[in-house]
């Protein structure tokens, strides 16, 4: 989960710098991400029960590098797609001409996109196969971030020492609609093919 969704972040802004595009997030953006974005549902995926059929997964070879070409790839992957979704965000923000509102819509992408992923990480199957509400804290923590990012977004004081532009309807639509991509994305992946696997 932290992995990827850092791997996210650092993508987008090499993006940025190498298009020459303006900085994405601004220090503070980064500070909210850390803190609150990983930390709860970091935690919730701590929280994960265990799974019935862990004991028939073979073990890691013992000179088996804990981050193998396969799990390199797969962060790479997630965290790309993720990184995706924010740029495209940060350019719809940038066709206003508000670099401010082009950053705002970039890092609430990146916030909503990474609370949702952590449904993706709470394991290597599909939600359907995990049991979509049986671990409840994952749906506590996406909905305590949101909650936490809205607060930032909408309350002026708070607006205002977060570098936080105004977003219209469609924009606030957009950066949702953006954000739940990756979890459509990696969700249909893994009901469609990991069954044949």
């Amino acid at each position: 989960f932290l992995l990827s969704g850092n791997t996210a972040g650092i993508l987008s802004v090499l993006y940025a710098s190498i298009v020459a595009l303006p900085v994405p997030f601004a220090p503070v953006h980064l500070l909210f991400i850390n803190l609150l974005t990983d930390s709860l549902p970091a935690i919730a995926i701590g929280l994960e029960t265990h799974h019935e059929r862990i004991m028939d997964e073979k073990p890691r070879q013992a000179r088996e590098s804990m981050i193998n070409k396969a799990f390199a790839v797969h962060i790479f992957g997630e965290g790309l797609l993720i990184a995706i979704c924010t740029m495209a965000a940060f350019q719809i923000g940038l066709t206003t001409g508000n670099t401010m509102a082009a950053s705002t819509m970039a890092f609430a992408t990146l916030c909503l996109a990474r609370l949702f992923h952590g449904f993706n990480c709470r394991g290597k199957e599909s939600l359907l196969a995990l049991g979509v509400f049986r671990n409840p804290y994952v749906w506590l923590a996406a909905a305590c971030g949101c909650l936490l990012l809205e607060i930032v977004l909408r309350y002026e004081p708070l607006a205002r020492a977060f570098e936080i532009a105004a977003l219209t309807s469609s924009q606030h639509v957009a950066i949702y609609a953006l954000a739940i991509v990756p979890l459509v994305l990696i969700q249909s992946y893994r009901v469609l093919f990991q069954r044949s696997e």
